[in-house]
């Protein structure tokens, strides 16, 4: 991936988790570690919580789905979820393409686990169910 799709990817996660205007350490370690791993270095990644990137179309499947789960998972490493991040995280949704009833099925799902935070396994069925 490259530095540019990177820095994109992390400012839509930026802008989940201050969709409820403010940013919590959690959220914001759980940034840098995503950060980490699509080999940002920590200035790079504090930049981007003052001037965040434009978001960029994704354009496989795999891609929208991956996303839309880190996206998931920052909404609720904090353990809130705030209407104002779940307004948000329809409005990635719809942006990537996605079904209103994904969007939907998912939030349902994610009340059913107690850190809201959905297996990777359950949110690719239901995607399939929508997709397939």
């Amino acid at each position: 991936m490259n530095t540019a799709h990177a820095k994109s990817l992390l400012s839509d996660l930026i802008y989940l988790a201050k969709a409820d205007g403010k940013i919590d350490n959690a959220e914001r370690d759980f940034i840098h570690r995503i950060g980490e791993r699509m080999h940002l270095d920590k200035e790079t990644v504090d930049s981007l919580f003052e001037a965040p990137e434009p978001s960029i179309p994704l354009f496989t499947e795999l891609e929208r789905i991956t996303h839309f789960h880190k996206l998931m998972l920052v909404m609720n490493v904090d353990r809130e979820t705030h209407p104002k991040e779940i307004k948000a995280l329809r409005e990635f949704g719809l942006q990537m393409g996605i079904r209103h009833g994904v969007v939907d099925q998912l939030l349902l799902k994610m009340e059913e686990y107690e850190d809201k935070i959905i297996p990777a396994q359950d949110i690719i069925a239901i995607f399939q169910t929508y997709y397939n």
